[in-house]
């Protein structure tokens, strides 16, 4: 072979091998199935897309959860949401994660195994033998009255496919997805701050051995049976300012470290609406993302939105990250201020507003009319997850606030001079 030949065939090479070398390995595009290990060592399983722009998708029944913040580094890979703290770091091929899900703040690691290909969330291998669909009257820790507390189940099954979730007076447990197997119900669900499981054993009108798990650091039986008729408490009713207290008070910086108060001109006979919340709160991420879109369709000078922020972050700079994050990606248009860091501790939030008889759930969303008083305070939120029962909450809402706003400055100062009852 000559010279030239030769040295076009070596250049050719090198070529050939420089772009060989700069091919950068990355997940299969597709369908995939993760599994995180439970306290009890049990499978915990979503379902997600790794899709063709880079992103993570994750699918809980007709809710899908996007990770768009997805870094390769070798054979390593970081999966992190948009808004919450927990991340996935693991070691990949093209069909297969390794790896743990940790939060840092929380220093909780959880285990992890992904694979590549389209698969069951949970293989079933037999028919179901019982159905369970309709509503259930539940009770998480029933045997344990520190820890009890009341739920409604809400299910719809399909052949041996099941959705739905558990209402409480709380919040809800998000878009719950899963099987029936013989007598045997699983359920779970993954939104990137929660990752849950639910298992029983359904038998009649009665789920029986039921366990409740969260990540793998909590687990908790629960009993519930089928009942058309149950209802929880009103979500209004739960939560009251103390004897004693006539008004909401507070002051808390907000990200620009600016103390903030419902004393300062901008609260001054508005409407205000004063929501009780935390960022690595998926309820209070619902309800914030519903509160913005309220803000941008229905815009009024007589209107404010203030949100306090408890936040479990270690440090204030972190939580203050926190909060900017959310903000940037939700596009809240209000201000979210620093209410307490290093704990996101109920009864620390209520020595924070000692006027509240409790702090019971993130959220709660306090109603304050233009003279100031405190005319109603919603505990929790049912999400979009509740389907018909989140669709009241917001009919509720707006004619609440509409009733709110319609009213006179003047008229409520003389009804409370001469303290007449205004808060219905």
């Amino acid at each position: 072979m000559s010279t030239p030949k030769l040295s076009v065939l070596l250049f050719t090479l090198a070529l050939v091998f420089s772009a060989c070398s700069r091919v950068v390995k990355e997940p299969k595009v597709g369908e995939w199935r993760a599994v995180l290990e439970t306290i009890d060592g049990k499978p915990m399983p979503f379902l997600f897309d790794y899709t063709a722009e880079g992103t993570l998708v994750v699918r809980n029944a007709e809710e899908e959860v996007v990770f768009d913040d997805i870094t390769l580094n070798g054979d390593s890979i970081t999966i992190a949401h948009p808004i919450y703290e927990g991340v996935f770091k693991g070691i990949f091929t093209q069909d297969s994660i390794y790896g743990n899900f940790i939060k840092p703040s929380l220093n909780r690691v959880v285990p992890f195994v992904m694979k590549q290909g389209r698969q069951e969330r949970f293989a079933v291998s037999a028919a179901p033998k019982a159905t369970v669909t309709g509503n259930w009257e539940t009770v998480f820790s029933p045997d344990k009255p520190s820890d009890r507390y009341i739920a409604k189940g809400m299910f719809e099954q399909v052949g041996h496919k099941v959705v739905g979730t558990f209402r409480t007076t709380t919040g809800d447990y998000r878009y719950l997805d899963g099987s029936v197997e013989n007598d045997t119900l699983r359920l779970s669900t993954f939104d990137g701050a929660h990752a849950f499981l639910f298992t029983a054993r359904v038998q009649g009108d009665t789920l029986m051995e039921g366990t409740f798990y969260s990540g793998n650091h909590w687990k908790e039986p629960f009993t519930a049976r089928k009942n058309e008729n149950y209802e929880l408490p009103r979500a209004d009713s739960l939560t009251f300012l103390k004897e004693g207290y006539e008004k909401l008070a507070f002051s808390f910086p907000d990200t620009e470290g600016n103390m903030v108060s419902l004393e300062d001109e901008r609260f001054q006979n508005k409407v205000v609406i004063v929501q009780i919340m935390g960022t690595w709160c998926p309820n209070c991420l619902d309800e914030t993302k519903y509160y913005t879109q309220y803000v941008k369709d229905n815009p009024s000078d007589d209107l404010e939105f203030v949100s306090l922020a408890f936040e479990y972050a270690p440090s204030k700079e972190k939580a203050i990250a926190a909060i900017n994050r959310l903000k940037e990606k939700v596009g809240v248009p209000y201000p979210i201020l620093l209410a307490q860091h290093g704990s996101s501790d109920k009864k620390k939030a209520n020595d924070k507003l000692p006027m509240l008889s409790a702090v019971l759930s993130y959220p709660t969303t306090i109603f304050i009319d233009k003279s100031g008083k405190v005319r109603k305070i919603h505990t929790g939120f049912n999400g979009p997850a509740t389907g018909d029962k989140y669709d009241a909450f917001v009919q509720s809402f707006e004619a609440y606030v509409g009733k709110l706003l319609a009213e006179d400055i003047h008229t409520l100062n003389q009804q409370s001079a001469g303290n007449k009852d205004v808060s219905n």
